[in-house]
């Protein structure tokens, strides 16, 4: 595995904001309450383990290598999992996946671990990761380089796999709740 660093260690940040204090953290998540995002469900799978999370912190790094970036709570299972396993699914949810985004962002409390999976229909692209059916994209990736960020994980990854439908509408997250976005 290569070690190297990707950071740009001769940049210096502004002197003058370094002392600049931050907002508060309250500030911050009501901030971003009102910035729409779209919805998936990160699943992995580390031999007979199988992990999952709803999560809006996935962005797209650059199409040439297919890079994506996902950020996983360290405290969740599938941090772990992930980290394992070397793999993840990023499964973008349809606007009538909203059920199922819902157990998996532990909102339906009966529902725990491995039990989440009986929650939709679930298959195998490359990697093992389980990927959702019916979703609008599913991206089957390998885990190239893990960042340590605060609270959070962030897992840089290269696409191996998608599926997409043509049809069907987004779910996104605003404002402390699911809405649905025509295509």
């Amino acid at each position: 595995m290569n070690a190297q660093i990707n950071q740009l260690l001769d940049w210096t940040p502004n002197a003058r904001l370094a002392e600049v204090p931050t907002v508060t953290s309250d500030d911050h998540r009501y901030g971003m309450r009102h910035f729409a995002v779209g919805v998936t469900i990160i699943t992995a799978r580390d031999g007979e383990q199988r992990a999952g999370l709803t999560a809006t912190a996935v962005c797209s790094v650059t199409a040439d290598p297919p890079r994506l970036v996902v950020f996983v709570n360290k405290n969740v299972a599938a941090s772990e999992v992930i980290r394992n396993s070397g793999a993840l699914c990023i499964n973008v949810l349809a606007g009538d996946q909203e059920e199922v985004a819902k157990v998996f962002a532990g909102m339906v409390k009966e529902v725990h671990g491995d039990a989440r999976f009986e929650h939709g229909r679930w298959r195998e692209l490359t990697t093992g990761a389980p990927a959702l059916d019916g979703t609008l994209a599913n991206f089957d990736c390998r885990v190239i380089k893990v960042f340590d960020e605060s609270t959070h994980h962030a897992f840089l990854c290269e696409v191996l796999a998608t599926c997409e439908r043509n049809d069907g509408e987004a779910l996104i997250y605003l404002n402390g709740g699911f809405r649905r976005i025509p295509q």
